[in-house]
């Protein structure tokens, strides 16, 4: 089982600091009103363009794109990016509730032929009601996982390429296809740490997605998901999402998770908590309760750092550590069952120089990739120093604080 690494698009915003990050100072919500923060670039195509084009050179397989009101859509966007990349693939992060699945499937079916296959889909059924409500879903949290389960059943009937009838509680559809299925199938990524959760990914997910818990509870999450999926018959695969701060040195690497963390005011931490804390999510409480909103033994377990979930909703952990620290840490996880690394740092194009100059060489010298050619191979030599060179300064650097 060979690692797979993915990237993240920071399609609200991106910055040197893990607040003000996002480029619409209002959220978006009144274009008219945009102003400029200082440090923080807005989720431009062009920006989004060069994470793309990095994520694909330094050989990360996909990227990740979020959904939700304080970013940009992501159908839209990663199609825009599928024009100006070659071999990188998408996870399209959705909103089921939101959608019709017929729909959901022929969209993703049209992805797949306009990007050469390119598409992967990562089902989100949503943990804030009043973020749902926005969207005009008014269900409860148990409600939202019992009608994602009926979207997925629905999704993969009309894939299917004959007429495909449903009789649900949420959905009733009949004679649904697509006229031409998608070729390959996209794998379907999903997250849920909920009693609700759990029976929806054993039935319909390939790829179980948890955030950056410590090894130990992340090795109970992979065994109840394992566990469902066998009384289903059927195999599921497991990822992870987590940040990343890889530098040359430990004593470089944590001196960055302190700047970070240094730019974040009690006043900040505290307003955030009180938000994230009327989170229905379970894993974000799950989060929540690793730091329990203090900067005390903020390494919670050997370089997992919780600093980003002060103020970060969703991932809120970082792999912190020398190159090598942070690939023992991956290292670890992989040996727990964890196939698919699903990870960002801020800010984006400059961290990802840092994880795919310097720790994917430590992966691939551990057998723990698939063998091939660099993905840096016949990029120039920079300043007298090859590019696909582990451990150096990233090679693009754009401004900001």
């Amino acid at each position: 089982m060979s690692v797979h690494l993915h990237w993240f698009l920071p399609t609200g915003g991106d910055g040197r600091t893990l607040v003000d990050r996002h480029a619409y100072t209002d959220g978006g919500i009144r274009r008219d009103r945009i102003t400029p923060v200082s440090g923080v670039r807005a989720p431009d195509v062009e920006y989004l363009a060069q994470i793309a084009k990095a994520a694909e050179q330094l050989g990360f397989e996909a990227v990740l794109t979020p959904t939700g009101t304080w970013c940009e859509d992501a159908w839209l966007t990663t199609m825009a990016l599928s024009q100006v990349t070659e071999r990188l693939k998408f996870l399209v992060a959705f909103r089921p509730g939101v959608i019709s699945p017929v729909l959901a499937a022929q969209m993703a079916a049209t992805f797949q032929r306009v990007s050469r296959g390119r598409l992967l889909l990562n089902v989100v059924t949503g943990g804030d009601s009043t973020e749902q409500r926005r969207f005009g879903d008014r269900l409860d949290h148990d409600q939202r996982y019992a009608r994602t389960d009926e979207f997925l059943q629905v999704v993969r009937g009309v894939w299917g390429g004959a007429p495909f009838d449903f009789r649900g509680e949420h959905y009733q559809v009949e004679g649904g296809l697509t006229a031409l299925p998608p070729d390959p199938l996209p794998e379907i990524f999903f997250g849920g740490s909920s009693p609700a959760a759990g029976p929806v990914a054993a039935r319909n997910v390939d790829v179980y997605l948890t955030w950056g818990e410590p090894p130990e509870q992340v090795r109970q999450k992979v065994e109840w998901i394992r566990g469902l999926a066998e009384q289903e018959g059927r195999t599921v695969r497991f990822g992870i999402r987590l940040h990343t701060i890889a530098r040359d040195s430990a004593k470089e690497a944590w001196a960055t998770a302190n700047r970070l963390l240094d730019d974040l005011d009690p006043e900040t931490v505290a307003a955030a908590q009180q938000a994230l804390g009327k989170s229905e999510s379970v894993g974000q409480q799950r989060m929540l309760a690793l730091h329990g909103g203090s900067r005390d033994k903020l390494e919670i377990s050997p370089n997992l750092w919780a600093g980003v979930g002060l103020v970060r909703g969703g991932a809120g952990t970082a792999l912190v550590g020398s190159h090598a620290e942070v690939a023992d840490r991956i290292e670890e996880y992989h040996a727990l069952g964890i196939e698919h690394f699903v990870l960002s740092g801020y800010p984006h194009l400059e961290e990802a120089y840092w994880f795919g100059e310097g720790v994917r060489p430590e992966l691939a010298a551990r057998g723990l990739l698939d063998a091939g050619p660099s993905p840096l191979a016949g990029v120039p030599a920079v300043n007298g120093r090859p590019a696909s060179a582990p451990g150096g300064a990233p090679l693009l650097v754009s401004g900001g604080r």
